[in-house]
């Protein structure tokens, strides 16, 4: 069976940086440490007034191409995830390939096109459509073009605000893929949830307490789930662990759950018996409640051994990396995990080929997803072609006045437009907002 999977990344930054120790948290009157060590974020990237989900998306997919030597007749199909639209009906993705028409010869007219939206999980979701389309020999031959692109804005003074973030990803599905082949087992774990919704609304309700346990509880359904098609999932699997990022604070959550799962009846739960004792069993409490206070005190020493903690670091860790620098991108979190990690083994010299990933994407309302990948022998080369560093570095730095200005640039329910605000940067080759249409729609333009 040909592999099918991810032949090709590319990300886009928001062009704007805020600090978060130095310039959110002495604003707010807040610890520094709130941010850092509690939420595990350093800053958010947040979009220029010239840039929105369809430039950055448009920008990383025109990359992509670009390197790959595509012409638009080798794409079968765009699909766009996001939570960030501006319309009911039009999809992000017809906007994208306006864009990608101006720079190219051919067109996109044969290219079927769509916009997924399940919050954060949607990235995947599109994903597995890409994946399926190929499989079932819908393609004719051509690949499929997924971008997951967001601009996470929360209101001011909300207390999910210093998770912002805006940026997107751009995957390139094919047969034989450069990067990584998708499992064909996948796990699920969902349920009728209002942990976090947008009923008609720019920025999000949020309940963060109820938020955490929905996430936690849907991943530990999706493992349980992965693992009766794909068998009994071992720590030592997997050489890298992604997971949907909304801040590394909730990964250190769910990275402490899916060890403590997966470590059970194992040699690691053997060797842990006599410093921490065994991993509690329902069947021997009275109570729900009594066995998860009991789980609870047996995680919180797990994390505490020297052999979950270098496991973490191994795994875990190098996933977050570019996370900390931008924020949340809600549908393209758990790839920017995936390209951290792939990232982080490349600067190391690490040889991938042949190691799997264990990917768990998460959205809210909820649906958690699980699901293996088989890194392939293009990776290394792919990943040595990408510009995060420069991209990061080259971030336009705010102050806290020009960040309440640009957040009421992109705030639907301001009065201040673009023509108000300064731009911070200058656009070069790439893909700006241009103003409005005679129908309300959002224009755009390439600049050289």
């Amino acid at each position: 069976m040909t592999a099918v999977g991810i032949d090709g990344i590319e990300m886009r930054t928001g062009k704007l940086r805020l600090d978060l120790p130095e310039t959110f948290a002495p604003a707010q009157g807040d610890d520094p440490g709130k941010y850092t060590k509690g939420l595990g974020l350093t800053a958010s990237s947040f979009p220029d007034i010239y840039e929105d989900i369809v430039t950055m998306g448009a920008n990383a997919a025109h990359e992509l191409m670009e390197r790959k030597g595509l012409e638009p007749e080798d794409i079968g199909r765009i699909d766009v995830a996001t939570e960030s639209a501006f319309d009911n009906s039009k999809p992000v993705s017809t906007y994208i390939a306006g864009c990608l028409e101006q720079v190219y010869d051919g067109d996109f007219h044969h290219a079927n096109k769509g916009e997924r939206k399940f919050a954060c999980i949607s990235g995947t979701q599109s994903l597995d459509d890409a994946y399926n389309w190929i499989r079932a020999g819908r393609n004719r031959g051509r690949a499929a073009l997924v971008i997951a692109t967001d601009t996470a804005l929360y209101a001011r003074d909300d207390p999910g605000e210093a998770t912002q973030g805006a940026g997107a990803v751009a995957l390139l599905v094919d047969e034989d893929p450069d990067v990584v082949e998708l499992s064909t087992e996948q796990g699920y774990g969902s349920a009728d949830e209002t942990d976090f919704l947008k009923p008609q609304q720019q920025f999000p309700s949020v309940d963060g307490k109820r938020s955490v346990q929905v996430y936690l509880a849907r991943m530990r359904e999706a493992i349980e789930d992965f693992e009766s098609v794909a068998g009994t999932v071992h720590p030592d699997d997997y050489v890298m662990f992604p997971f949907h990022t909304p801040f590394p604070g909730m990964v250190r959550k769910a990275a402490a759950l899916g060890f403590r799962h997966t470590s059970r009846d194992t040699e690691i739960e053997e060797e842990l018996a006599g410093e921490i004792g065994r991993q509690p069993r329902r069947e021997a409490f009275d109570s729900d409640e009594a066995f998860r206070e009991a789980a609870g005190e047996y995680t919180d020493k797990l994390t505490d051994t020297d052999i979950y903690r270098e496991w973490y670091a191994e795994t875990v860790d190098p996933t977050l990396t570019v996370s900390r620098e931008v924020g949340n991108w809600y549908t393209g979190s758990v790839h920017v995990a995936r390209l951290s990690g792939l990232k982080a083994a490349y600067d190391q010299g690490a040889d991938l080929t042949g190691e799997k990933l264990l990917v768990g994407s998460y959205g809210s309302g909820a649906q958690a997803e699980i699901h293996a990948e088989t890194v392939k022998s293009g990776w290394d080369a792919e990943i040595e072609a990408l510009d995060v560093d420069a991209q990061l570095e080259a971030r336009y730095e705010l102050t806290f006045d020009e960040y309440e200005d640009v957040h009421d640039v992109h705030n639907h329910d301001e009065d201040a437009g673009a023509s108000e605000v300064d731009q911070f940067t200058s656009p070069d080759s790439e893909f700006v907002f241009d103003g409005w249409g005679r129908m309300g729609e959002r224009k755009y333009t390439y600049v050289e």
